[in-house]
């Protein structure tokens, strides 16, 4: 039953981004210049992912409220790593600090909040309803079809307004500050069943993003994935010391492989990880690491055999489908890429990266059809990615839309 009501959301997305991208006009006729079209190759998307340190603590039990683990370095490095030229009106440093000084002072996780605000506006890319002048970092007041939600006049009123829309799900007590957000009243007077009720990030799923399946967990990868160590002696010195001392070995060679990985010593990091799973072989985080490194040693096939392996213990691995579509799609395997991709958005329905696979996919079988159909999908969900949009314009040349 479940499958099905994915599959029944991935066609009425289909349909509906379809209806947009073309008008439903059944005048409109696509000519395809096949000579023309020989000369193109579609880009795929990149990688999906960053490598992973082991969090014990289940995502559904780490809280709203709480001190951070993650440094403002950390944050900062972290955001810069993700988007060389975000779209902020500030400094990134300002605008980490204004995340501590404003969550801090409600007692609300800063490292993690600034991850909600990562996932929320593409790394501060937009591309959606919001734009950055809004200075709305978590979607305040957006509801879709072109409606840009609220604006503030400063990042630090937007970074207040957002830390306050989280403290109206997590606590009654009023902001330390004037209130800002525009909707913290209408919480707590229209939706008295979440007001103050929602102490837990995953609890956010279908809550602040519908239908938000898996939103609390992304935002919580994110937050891990900011916690990476760097390259430094200093970090291999404490990864050697966590080896030796901690009781949790495969937590220990994880921490010690993605040093390793950072540091470009792929053959060391492979065997950290292949030492964490011989002390724990389901170890999720262990097991994309692997994987992940694999590739970097284009070991394909045996990233492809480590995604496997991933995808039976967690079938809701998004990164872990789009990986390995990714893989089969570069070995022409183009029927279980595409079948890849589908699983990928059953789970993150607006996904451009997928639909622009896909229509690589389609576009290599000379399956032009199918081909610019979705590459106008993706391009309709999110205008600015770049490789989307790269991919439509080279595309472009080779068609003629005639009525």
């Amino acid at each position: 039953m479940k499958k099905f009501l994915s599959l029944a959301i991935i066609f009425l997305l289909t349909v509906t981004v379809t209806a947009c991208a073309f008008a439903a006009d059944k005048k409109v006729k696509v000519k395809f210049n096949k000579r023309q079209l020989k000369k193109i190759e579609l880009t795929e998307a990149p990688r999906h992912g960053e490598p992973m340190i082991v969090l014990r603590e289940k995502f559904e039990d780490v809280p709203l409220f709480g001190e951070a683990v993650a440094t403002q370095d950390q944050m900062i490095n972290f955001i810069n790593k993700r988007n060389t030229f975000p779209k902020i009106n500030c400094s990134v440093p300002e605008l980490v600090r204004l995340y501590y000084v404003e969550a801090g002072r409600e007692g609300i996780r800063p490292d993690i909040t600034i991850c909600q605000a990562i996932k929320e506006t593409g790394t501060w890319n937009y591309g959606g309803d919001v734009v950055p002048e809004q200075n709305n970092f978590c979607g305040l007041g957006t509801t879709g079809g072109g409606v840009k939600g609220a604006f503030f006049p400063t990042p630090e009123l937007g970074v207040r307004a957002h830390v306050q829309h989280l403290l109206a799900y997590a606590s009654k007590r009023e902001p330390r500050m004037e209130i800002v957000d525009p909707r913290y009243e209408l919480i707590k007077k229209f939706r008295p069943q979440i007001f103050g009720k929602l102490t837990h990030w995953t609890q956010l799923n279908g809550v602040w993003a519908v239908p938000g399946n898996h939103y609390g967990e992304d935002i919580l990868t994110l937050w891990m994935q900011a916690q990476m160590p760097d390259a430094s002696d200093a970090s291999l010195d404490a990864a050697n010391l966590k080896i030796m001392l901690a009781d949790d070995k495969a937590a220990a060679y994880v921490y010690r492989g993605l040093v390793n990985f950072e540091r470009e010593d792929f053959y060391s990091a492979r065997e950290d990880f292949k030492s964490a799973l011989d002390v724990e072989p389901e170890l999720k985080e262990a097991l994309f690491d692997l994987a992940l490194t694999q590739e970097q040693l284009k070991k394909f096939d045996d990233a492809i055999k480590s995604y496997d392996e991933l995808l039976k213990i967690d079938d809701k691995f998004v990164d872990a489908w789009h990986n390995r579509a990714r893989l089969e799609l570069a070995k022409n395997d183009y029927k279980n890429a595409i079948k890849d991709y589908e699983a990928a958005m059953n789970i993150e329905t607006i996904n451009a990266d997928a639909l622009n696979d896909i229509a690589v996919a389609y576009f290599r079988q000379k399956k032009y059809d199918d081909a610019w159909k979705y590459i106008n999908m993706a391009a309709a969900q999110n205008s600015t990615n770049p490789t989307v949009q790269a991919n439509l314009e080279k595309f472009s040349k080779g068609v003629k839309i005639k009525k």
